[in-house]
């Protein structure tokens, strides 16, 4: 007898911390009394959040709080659904000027194969810079050549790479040449090649895909077909033209942009449009294409100075209210914590305020296709929240909260070490 209690007692003793930590997953925390910005229905004063483990349970003016679950008075602040970045390098760039610290690049024209998350460092100091601003998710991609790879939606939390991948692989993503008369040109390293070469060559590969597949699937309906040489690279672009994971095609020229369409249309591809710098040339034909476009960094300067000093700022707004999904990008990783104020920046030159706001929390989640998962407060959504004293795209705003996942996040960061430093 006694040996039976002591084997159960053992087992008990395995189980033990399987129930704590269960029970640390259904933690309860009650966000109280602040001016809830659910993003995806009407503002409530004086709200609850409710936090039930990972997700959200409940939000509202009457909401009944579970005994011992832990308070947070938000009362006078405001409470947000996390921001998402729509194209950055964080956890691939650490310093860029010195290349050892730049993992998002790499050789070679086509590499399709590459997958962004692989190199992705979770100890880069840009992340809990950015994650202090408000910015719980973001896409990171690779860069160079015509077919620079496979992106990743990521939270910005995780002692790992797999920790922190949300979807991975989110989008194929193609270079075409910048505008020439933009710094962005050095920066990304474009050969002066036309646009349309490139989609040319584009053209010529998704032919040979194309090809591939048949084979592929004529050799397994008849066995007595061999089975065609395995090519990795055009085995990673099979998903692009089956339409299951979506072509995100940096462009930017007003006639660039209507090729890339042409293409799109052509090839019967899902896209996803980056950097559209013109898009308020064609403003109307994107928005009948119903692709969606994710904005460079707003802190370039014009591409052409006769478009008026102001044509970056002006186009978010424009192509909004043609009806284009929008959404915004840092394309950064040391100015990742800017996401914000570009999407400000837009709203002072036109764009709608909630407008900007949905272009930084629900439309990159409806783009990236996880708005069942985030991008507004909703019960069942994941508790990605964010606590702040104003207008969250506001630079005089100071962040008081970050939640992701429901696990509030250490808002110290190496800015404020720095500063405690020197103030000694």
């Amino acid at each position: 007898m006694r040996e039976k209690i002591v084997i159960i007692l053992a087992m008990l003793s395995l189980f033990i911390p399987l129930f704590s930590e269960q029970e640390k997953k259904t933690e309860l925390i009650a966000i109280q009394g602040g001016k809830i910005i659910p993003v995806g229905g009407e503002e409530i004063e004086g709200g609850t959040v409710l936090i039930r483990g990972r997700l959200i349970e409940a939000l509202g003016k009457e909401i009944e709080i579970p005994q011992g679950a832990k308070i947070i008075s938000a009362k006078g602040l405001f409470v947000y659904p996390g921001m998402i970045d729509g194209q950055c390098y964080l956890g691939l760039q650490e310093i860029g000027s010195i290349r050892a610290t730049v993992d998002s690049t790499e050789t070679g024209i086509i590499n399709p194969q590459l997958q962004a998350v692989e190199a992705l460092r979770p100890d880069s100091i840009h992340i809990p810079i950015a994650r202090a601003n408000g910015i719980t998710a973001a896409l990171v991609v690779p860069t160079g050549g015509l077919v620079a790879g496979q992106s990743g939606l990521i939270r910005l939390y995780g002692m790992t790479p797999q920790e922190m991948v949300i979807k991975s692989p989110m989008a194929m993503h193609i270079n075409l040449p910048s505008l020439p008369s933009s710094s962005r040109q050095q920066r990304r390293g474009d050969q002066p090649e036309e646009a349309s070469k490139r989609i040319k060559e584009l053209k010529e590969l998704f032919a040979k895909v194309r090809h591939y597949q048949k084979q592929r699937q004529f050799a397994r309906k008849n066995k007595i077909l061999p089975l065609p040489e395995f090519d990795e690279k055009l085995e990673f672009l099979l998903p692009v033209i089956d339409g299951t994971m979506p072509l995100f095609i940096s462009v930017h020229a007003e006639k660039d942009i209507r090729e890339a369409m042409k293409f799109v249309e052509e090839e019967k591809l899902k896209a996803i449009f980056f950097g559209v710098e013109e898009g308020w040339k064609v403003a109307e034909e994107l928005a009948k294409s119903g692709i969606p476009v994710i904005f460079d960094s707003l802190y370039e300067l014009p591409s052409k100075w006769e478009d008026g000093y102001d044509a970056l700022y002006r186009n978010p707004g424009i192509l909004r209210k043609a009806g284009v999904k929008i959404a915004f990008s840092s394309s950064s990783a040391s100015l990742a914590k800017d996401l914000p104020y570009h999407a400000s920046k837009a709203a002072a030159f036109g764009l709608d305020r909630s407008e900007a706001l949905k272009a930084v929390t629900l439309y990159p989640a409806e783009i990236f296709g996880v708005d069942n998962l985030m991008g507004s407060l909703e019960s069942g959504k994941l508790a990605n929240i964010v606590v702040s004293d104003g207008d969250i795209l506001e630079l005089a705003t100071h962040v008081k909260h970050v939640f992701i996942e429901g696990k509030e996040m250490d808002l110290k960061t190496r800015y404020e070490e720095l500063l405690d430093k020197y103030k000694k």
